[in-house]
């Protein structure tokens, strides 16, 4: 009996370029792994078209979902939402709730994705805002999960509590950690640093039942401190950048220092496969690819100028996270903590009668 294949709806439409960039990474990757089926979304004569001219025929591995909508990159959230309802963005999320397909990615507008997701999956019990989580290389050869990276730009204590739950769900089960670690973003290791809401959850983290490390500053999110790092969108989010923009430039240094002069061409022979492992490990494009957690579904977002090498890694997230049942497990984690929580609180509640009586 042959196992049944893992089904990825693809919006084919979003992102700087689209389809260029969507369907070759599509079919490179169902070349690579025979046991997943494309669902390609967007408008069915131009995905056919652009299929066409990649010589693609054989259908076995792809199907196509018609919609008869884009949303853009500016796009605002309420015409992405409510006036583009046959969008290839909603068409995805919408396969995903049906149950038509197993997991969801798009390169586009990333405030519509959220939106989008949100609307038609919905959130998990116990989670008010989705949050955007992906892995970053650090300094043991492994990689620091980071979330939120964008999704909420205002966050309470309670909001950061549930992204740690979320994260420590996710180091745990795809990178098959026991116990992650969790670090909370902050400007020093010391309890009194931070405002109040990085205080208060602080707090909370305290008496969660997470690996809770404490405090955690920058630097240590490449240094592999903890297994995963909590803060708020808008942190997040310029962290992520300037690490990004940070790799860029030394790679393109190291490049264009080995190619300024015969000499220096000669040490780069030499150093060619040091300088290759580097490469890999600063590439940003081989880490593309961030879930959007707390969603009752698996959602996949990818850089919006991912080119067909980077867009094929989203895709690969996409599948591991179904292989590896991210959803059913961020469900258990967060139900188990729910449930400990209760548990606290009800401990608390019964103590206190006995401590007043006894003052």
């Amino acid at each position: 009996m042959s196992q049944q294949k893992i089904r990825i709806a693809i919006d084919c439409m979003g992102g700087d370029v689209g389809l260029p960039v969507t369907v070759p990474a599509a079919l490179l990757f169902a070349k690579q792994f025979p046991d997943v089926r494309c669902l390609l979304v967007g408008d069915a004569q131009a995905i056919a078209q652009a299929l066409r001219a990649h010589g693609s025929i054989d259908a076995s591995w792809y199907e196509i979902l018609h919609a008869s909508e884009v949303v853009t990159m500016a796009d605002s959230v309420e015409v992405a939402l409510r006036r583009k309802k046959d969008s290839s963005m909603r068409v995805a999320a919408q396969a995903v709730k049906d149950g038509v397909a197993d997991a969801c990615v798009s390169a586009g507008n990333t405030g519509a994705w959220m939106a989008i997701t949100r609307y038609v999956l919905k959130t998990l019990d116990g989670i008010d805002r989705p949050a955007i989580a992906t892995s970053i290389p650090n300094q043991k050869g492994g990689a620091t999960t980071m979330l939120d990276l964008g999704a909420n730009v205002d966050c309470t204590a309670e909001h950061l509590l549930q992204f740690a739950i979320m994260g420590s769900a996710l180091a745990g089960i795809v990178d098959r950690i026991e116990r992650p670690t969790v670090g909370l973003l902050n400007i020093g290791e010391e309890l009194i640093k931070g405002n109040e809401t990085v205080k208060q959850a602080a707090e909370l983290l305290r008496n969660s039942g997470l690996n809770f490390y404490g405090n955690v500053e920058g630097d240590d999110i490449c240094k592999g401190t903890v297994n995963v790092v909590v803060c708020d969108g808008f942190v997040g989010n310029v962290v992520l950048k300037s690490m990004e923009g940070l790799a860029k430039m030394i790679a393109n240094m190291m490049r264009d220092e080995f190619t300024r002069d015969a000499l220096s061409m000669a040490a780069g022979l030499v150093a060619k496969p040091i300088l290759n492992r580097f490469r890999d490990r600063v590439d940003n494009r081989r880490h593309n690819g961030a879930a959007l957690l707390g969603l009752r579904g698996i959602v996949i977002k990818s850089h919006g100028s991912a080119d067909a090498y980077a867009f094929g890694y989203a895709l690969q997230r996409a599948r591991g996270a179904v292989q590896n049942g991210l959803l059913e497990g961020t469900t258990r984690a967060i139900d188990h903590l729910r449930a400990s929580l209760r548990e606290a609180a009800l401990q608390e509640n019964d103590s206190k009668p006995q401590s007043e009586s006894g003052s």
